[in-house]
């Protein structure tokens, strides 16, 4: 996982932006005005050399509010950097698991050509010596075609499944780690986070705080900074020579623009990252509890399978084909029965490789994805599964 988030486009692009969040941190904190530095020279009756300096001073505290939000654009670019890195992992593995079961119904599908091509061999060969009828016998190649056009159709999931995978993670091994045999673990094993914890309030929390922060920088935006120059050199008139100073303040007046009206923008600004705040709370506890919910189901779906009956494939299709073949049933009941063993081996293939998908979801729901892959969560057979 590590070598895909280094080649991971949109990780690098989420760390260049907290790159460039850092720096804007580093300048808002940074001194508001530089010094002005004026020369003055005049000849006329009077020669005058003057040189004068000026410093605008910033009373009001424009820096710290600006260094404030600053520091909180920091803090949501470092979360979005974080929720960037956790979907992307969270993608390429829900596009691994689906891969996965892509190439496992695929090696299926070619098990039941094999099945179908076997089986029409065999009717026509028993349709020489009159074991069965000539409309039993196009059943047989009528099976083979639809297992044909089925085949296709898993092919071309298994290569969309393929090509999700790489554009994820710009490269594919040529063999895919398989899912784990056993089941996925249970929900107990795993302690969700806080709501307020999650990467996503914490973006949406630092958001409202750079939202609340240029509120400040707008109001002391309103308050107009003095401008403080010191002017000091030599008049010269006639055979005199006098040496000045000179000291003023300046200071503008905030009459024809007051800045109101960028505080209201700032305020309600800030207004609305607070109710995205709140929403956010509503939506992640919601989410928790549906992944919860549906990972439990799946789990408890999959261990039901495994333990019954209808996960005997190899079985089926064996006795089927005894019974068939000792004419003790019909071709069609054959095909049926067939049929419905391949349908529920796919369905059972699809079923196991649901609740890695909601394990993943799950994890991600609970906060607890990224420490997952980093072995903080899980015992030693998932840990080398992740890694």
């Amino acid at each position: 996982m590590r070598r895909i988030w280094q080649a991971s486009p949109e990780v690098q692009a989420a760390r260049a932006d907290l790159d460039a969040a850092r720096a804007r941190a580093r300048a808002a904190a940074q001194p508001l005005y530089n010094p002005s530095l004026s020369l003055d020279a005049e000849n006329a009756d009077v020669n005058r050399r003057t040189a004068g300096i000026s410093l605008p001073l910033d009373l009001s505290g424009k820096r710290r509010a600006r260094t404030s939000q600053g520091e909180a654009d920091l803090l949501a670019a470092e979360a979005s950097y974080n929720v960037r890195r956790r979907d992307v992992a969270a993608r390429w593995l829900t596009a691994w698991s689906t891969a996965v079961l892509a190439a496992r119904q695929s090696e299926l599908g070619r098990r039941r050509l094999a099945l179908m091509q076997r089986f029409d061999d065999l009717a026509a060969q028993r349709l020489k010596v009159g074991d069965i009828s000539s409309p039993e016998r196009d059943l047989a190649g009528l099976a083979l075609g639809e297992a044909q056009v089925q085949q296709a159709t898993l092919a071309g999931n298994e290569a969309a499944a393929r090509a999700a995978l790489l554009a994820i993670s710009g490269d594919q091994p040529m063999a895919l780690p398989p899912l784990p045999n056993g089941l996925s673990p249970a929900t107990d094993s795993v302690m969700p986070l806080p709501v307020d914890e999650l990467p996503e309030l914490r973006q949406a929390r630092a958001q409202q705080a750079s939202a609340e922060a240029g509120v400040q920088v707008a109001r002391r935006a309103r308050i107009p900074d003095p401008t403080l120059s010191l002017t000091g050199g030599q008049v010269r008139s006639g055979p005199r020579t006098d040496q000045v100073i000179g000291v003023s303040v300046s200071i503008p007046l905030p009459v024809l623009n007051t800045g109101r009206a960028e505080v209201d923008a700032a305020r309600a600004e800030a207004d609305a990252a607070a109710a995205g705040v709140r929403s956010r709370q509503f939506v992640l506890r919601a989410g928790l509890q549906e992944a919860q919910a549906r990972y439990a189901a799946l789990r408890g779906a999959t261990e039901a399978f495994r333990s019954g009956r209808a996960a005997a494939f190899e079985d089926r299709t064996t006795l089927l084909e005894k019974l068939w073949r000792a004419g003790e049933i019909s071709t069609s009941d054959y095909l049926v029965q067939l049929k419905q063993s391949l349908d529920t081996a796919l369905s059972g293939q699809e079923l196991e490789s649901q609740p890695w998908q909601t394990w993943f979801d799950y994890l991600t729901a609970a906060g607890r994805l990224t420490d997952w892959l980093d072995g903080r969560t899980q015992d030693g057979h998932n840990q080398d599964m992740t890694r």
